[in-house]
C-alpha cells in the first residue's frame, strides 16, 4: 500500500506589496483590502490544515494583484490591471522574483514525494467573496478538482460527505464556484504527474464567515479540519499501478 505525503497551499494568502512596487499601488488601498487582493481566511485555514496533518505548507502572502500565483504563464490573468502594462522587462522580473520561486516550491516538494514512492494529496486553500458581479455565490464550500479524476472525486465526495456530517446546514457543492478543469497550481501539476501519483483539490470557502468572523467561522475551520482528518484516515493512499 503506497503512504500518503499530504502538501497544503495558499497562494493568495496576503495582501502585501513589494516595497519596489509600493508606487503601483499607493492609489489603490480599497482594491488590495478587497477580494480581488487575496484571500481572506484562507492562509489561517491552510495553517491549521498543515498543523493538524504534520504537512508541509507552502504559501504567499504577495497581494494576487502583483501577480497571480494561481494562473499560468500566459495566462491573460496572470498580471491584473495594475501590473500588466508594465515594461516586459519588468513583468518578467516580478515572475523571477515572486512567482517561480512559489511554484517551483510546491512542484518540487510534490516530486520529491512522489520520487519516494509516496502518493501526494494536495490540498491548495482558497476563499471566494460572496458576491460577484451582483450575483450572490450559493454555497458555503466548494471543492474544486478533475472529475477525470477518481482519486480526486472520492477525496472530495469523502470529505464533503465528512463536513456534512458535522455541520448539516452548511451548503456544499463539488466544483462551485469555479471549475476544478480551469487553469490553477493544480491543473498544471496534474499535467506533469499521474494520476495514481498526484491527487488535488483547491478548497474554496465563502469569506462571508471570515468577515463574520467569531463562533461560526471558528467552527467552520474546525469542522474542515477534523472532516479532511476523518477522511484521510479512513481512507489509505491506493497501492500505485
Amino acid at each position: 500500500m503506497t503512504e500518503r505525503c499530504v502538501v497544503i497551499s495558499c497562494e493568495h494568502g496576503g495582501h502585501e506589496v513589494p516595497p519596489a512596487y509600493a508606487e503601483i499601488f499607493t492609489a489603490h488601498a480599497a482594491l488590495l483590502n478587497s477580494h480581488r487582493g487575496w484571500d481572506p481566511g484562507a492562509l489561517l485555514l491552510a495553517r491549521q490544515f498543515a498543523d493538524a496533518l504534520g504537512a508541509a505548507l507552502y504559501a504567499a502572502s504577495t497581494t494576487r494583484l502583483l501577480i497571480d500565483l494561481n494562473r499560468s504563464i500566459g495566462h491573460p490573468r496572470l498580471f491584473s490591471e495594475l501590473t500588466r502594462g508594465l515594461p516586459r522587462a519588468e513583468r518578467d522580473n516580478i515572475v523571477a522574483e515572486h512567482y517561480k520561486p512559489y511554484r517551483d516550491a510546491v512542484e518540487g516538494e510534490v516530486a520529491r514525494c512522489i520520487a519516494t514512492g509516496k502518493q501526494v494529496t494536495h490540498i491548495a486553500s482558497h476563499s471566494f467573496t460572496p458576491v460577484l458581479d451582483g450575483l450572490v455565490r450559493r454555497a458555503d464550500v466548494g471543492w474544486l478538482y478533475d472529475p477525470r479524476q477518481p482519486a480526486e472525486s472520492a477525496l472530495a465526495q469523502h470529505w464533503m460527505k465528512a463536513l456534512a456530517q458535522r455541520a448539516p446546514d452548511l451548503r456544499l457543492r463539488r466544483n462551485y464556484p469555479y471549475l476544478g478543469r480551469g487553469d490553477g497550481l493544480t491543473a498544471l501539476l496534474r499535467k506533469r504527474f499521474p494520476g495514481d501519483a498526484y491527487v488535488g483539490i483547491e478548497l474554496e470557502v465563502n469569506q462571508r464567515f471570515v468577515e463574520q468572523g467569531g463562533a461560526p467561522w471558528a467552527a467552520l475551520q474546525s469542522d474542515l479540519v477534523v472532516a479532511l482528518l476523518t477522511t484521510l484516515s479512513a481512507a489509505p493512499a491506493p497501492a500505485s499501478t
